[in-house]
Order: C-alpha cells, then structure tokens, then sequence
C-alpha cells in the first residue's frame, strides 16, 4: 500500500490484504507450524517453518512498517524480547550504552542483570539534557537508549537533537516509543535508526495480547535483525499477531480518547490538594511540553503524579480507586493505575533509576470522563 496514505488508512489497511483464496478482509490466522513444499526447496511465498516466517505476522510486520514509516517491521514475543534481539544485534562484549535515568524497569533490568553479564557496560544520563547525554558519551558507545515519552516519569526527549549526537558518536539511536505509539510520534522521521514497541500496550490496545515490536530503515540493519530474530526465536505467534493486527485498526480513535481524557485528568490532578505534582507533558508548565509539542501529535494517555503524604498515602490512593483498575501495563481501552515504586519499577529500587515512592502513575482510558474525575477524587479522599 503506498505511503501517500494518511495513518488512519495505513492503520486499516497495511498488510491487510485480502485473502485470495476466499476474499476474507481480515487476514487469517494461519495457525501452522510448517507449510507443504512443492520439491525440495520450492518454497510458496517464501514459506517454510513459522518461526522463520508467518502470513499472519507478516501482516502486522508489513502494517507497522508502514506506520512507522520504516522499511522493515519486526513482531516478537514481547517488547522485551525485541529489546533483547536488539541488542544482541547491535552490540558485542565491551560496547556501551547510554540509557535513560527514568526507563522502564525491566528495560533497566535487562542491561543490568542479563547484558552486562555478557560484557555490555552502560551509562545512565538524563536523556532530556543534550549535553548530558553528550557527556555520557565512551569511545565504545554504540546507541543512544530513549523513551520519550518515559516510563514513569513522562519525560520528554528531544529525538533530533539526540540523533544528532548519535551520528557524531558513530552510534545507532533506539527510541522506545510504546508511550506515544506511532500515532503521536514517528522517530524515523526525527532521525532515530530503530523504534522499540511495547505492542502489549497501545497497539494492541485491549489488554489481550503480549507482543513487541522493532521498525528500522536501514534494509542493512533490517536483514540482521530478521537473521536474529530467527536465530534467537522469539517471535509473535500468529494468534497474539492478529490481535495486535485487529488492535492497530483502531489506534487512531483510540489515541484520540485518550488523549482528550487524559488532559482533563492532569487538568484536576493539578488542582487538588493533596496533589504535590502532576507529570503531564502537555501541561504548558511541564519541562519538556514545547519539544513534545513540536514531534508529538498530542500528548498522549499517560498522567502520573505524586501526593502529599509520602509512600503510604500514594498506595492508599492506589487501593481505593475503584473504576481505574489497580494493574500492572498500560495503553488498553480500560483506566489503569499502579504504585510504580513497588510494581512495575521495583527492579530498578536502589539504582540511579528509583522512582519516588510517592508516585503513582495512571494509565487514562477510553471510559467516560465525568466517571473517570469521579473515581480519582474519591480515591484521592
């Protein structure tokens, strides 16, 4: 499908032909784990054993792509197992890395516990602050690590500056760009060499599916990726594909809603009370708001914020929502909330990358947002 098209299309139609043995409009699920030969080697469409490849992953493959306006599109497991091919693609023992001082905690945990123990050294920088990320900078660097926006703290990078800096470094640029989906946001465009995708998240969009994806250029790039991705193995099944295929075809309204939920959110935080500080970057007096508002869309469904009362009051306030679901993940249909600090970055506790304790970071849904206000006051008390 060309390019030309808008995203809403694309998100439709990318990699979504019909079927031609039936005229289906949805791409089968192609269930199967190896496919008839035709003589040895004589492969129909390329075909051969579905880890190497699938029709219905090569659906959602060809659809992110599209979206991200990559050349190649890669579908695995989960996110982390395509940050983990990732890596094991671009570095060697004794290369290093710069990350984020707020990623991900299991981001975090895979360069500290798995790939230093393979000799991958890494360095933690602000990532928000050029020069920092500059300054963190060794001869052996060889990519630039962002999220923007990050996980928990919504931090805001700029993307062309910092692939500027990867180029004069030598190094590829990786941005995670689960937070902002390709609706909001498009690295590619901004300079980046790869886009990491949590496809758990909005793209998949309903909290069914656990996927993940990587999106490049570079066809160089593209074909050690793909050589890896078999090698290693960790690929989407078609089923979880398909879902995640059937969630993208609504990422667009769903973002939408999101979005426009998600300001009215920030909008009562800011005024309660017991609310010390609301992480938004589209409130104007969030640091980063005039540089997400240049390489952003909108501002996207993720609001977190801190309370007074220390630790034990932002697990209270956890424990008494009622409509916002009390979770781990994010970027489903459904209003998530959770205690970083002790959920989903308890790996990163005692590291540079520790989340305050008074945090608690929500994940905006589509649910109405009269009801939403509702619940969040009442759990603030």
């Amino acid at each position: 499908m060309s390019d030309q098209h808008s995203f809403e299309t694309l998100a439709i139609h990318a990699g979504n032909t019909a079927d031609p043995l039936t005229g289906a409009v949805v791409p089968p699920i192609y269930q199967v784990s190896t496919y008839k030969q035709d003589g040895v080697g004589g492969l129909r469409g390329g075909y051969e054993y579905s880890r190497s490849a699938n029709p219905t992953r090569t659906a959602l493959e060809e659809n992110l792509a599209a979206l991200e306006g990559g050349r190649r599109g890669l579908a695995f497991a989960s996110g982390l197992a395509a940050e983990d091919c990732l890596l094991r693609t671009l570095l060697t023992p004794g290369d290093h890395v710069v990350i984020p001082n707020d990623a991900y905690g299991g981001t975090f945990r895979l360069f500290a516990k798995v790939a230093s123990r393979w000799g991958v050294e890494f360095s933690v920088a602000d990532t928000s602050d050029v020069s920092a990320v500059r300054a963190a900078l060794t001869p052996r660097t060889r990519a630039i690590w962002v999220e923007t926006p990050s996980n928990p703290l919504l931090g805001i990078t700029d993307i062309a500056a910092v692939a500027g800096v990867a180029r004069q470094a030598g190094a590829r640029l990786v941005v995670d760009n689960t937070f902002a989906s390709p609706y909001l946001q498009q690295p590619l465009s901004l300079g980046a060499d790869v886009v990491v995708h949590s496809t758990t998240k909005y793209m998949g969009g309903h909290s069914d599916v656990v996927g993940g994806a990587l999106v490049v250029s570079d066809p160089e790039l593209a074909e050690e990726l793909a050589y890896h991705q078999n090698a290693m193995g960790a690929v989407a099944g078609p089923f979880d594909a398909w879902l995640v295929l059937r969630g993208i075809k609504t990422l667009a309204v769903r973002m939408d809603r999101h979005d426009e939920n998600a300001t009215k959110v920030a909008d009562l935080l800011t005024r309660h009370p017991k609310v010390t500080q609301v992480l938004y970057p589209g409130l104007p007096e969030h640091p980063g708001h005039e540089i997400a508002a240049k390489q952003m869309k909108a501002f996207g469904g993720m609001v977190s914020f801190r309370v007074s009362g220390g630790e034990e009051a932002a697990v209270e306030v956890c424990n008494r929502a009622k409509l916002f679901t009390l979770g781990e993940s994010l970027g489903g249909v459904e209003s998530l909330l959770e205690h970083p600090g002790r959920m989903t970055h308890a790996s990163a506790a005692g590291s540079p990358l520790e989340v305050p304790a008074d945090l608690v970071r929500l994940s905006v849904g589509i649910e109405n947002a009269d009801d939403l206000l509702a619940d969040l006051t009442r759990a603030l008390g």
